[in-house]
């Protein structure tokens, strides 16, 4: 579909994702699984991550799962269901993978911003 004729350069958005993958392409951790964990860490369980992102259980289970056989290190720490229901919080190593996600989105984001609005000054000068 083509741009309107009046489309006016100042409302042009940007939108990105960031992903890891190893060297033949398999994905390891990206902004969705990157969610995830952000998400059980402040339910308390991977089920209320599940509930609030609209995911399903098995699906993600097996995901993070993927996940940790690659990396070597469990991302979680469960506790099993009993009359109030198991838990999961993230392990110390997930944690981290977070923490250290969290830092590295941060610096990318404002790389990409930076250049996007370097971009679209660019534009605004071909179309004002």
């Amino acid at each position: 579909m083509a741009a309107p004729a009046n489309m006016d350069f100042k409302d042009i958005l940007l939108h990105h994702k960031i992903w890891l993958a190893t060297s033949d392409d398999t994905g390891i951790l990206g902004d969705g699984k990157w969610q995830i964990l952000r998400t059980i860490e402040e339910t308390g369980s991977l089920m209320g991550a599940c509930i609030k992102l609209n995911l399903t259980y098995r699906r993600t289970w097996g995901d993070l799962k993927k996940i940790e056989q690659m990396l070597g290190f469990p991302l979680l720490e469960k506790s099993r269901g009993g009359a109030e229901g198991g838990s999961s919080s993230l392990s110390p190593q997930g944690k981290l993978l977070v923490k250290a996600f969290d830092k590295f989105h941060e610096q990318v984001d404002g790389v990409i911003n930076k250049a996007f609005y370097e971009f679209k000054s660019s534009l605004l000068e071909i179309n004002p």
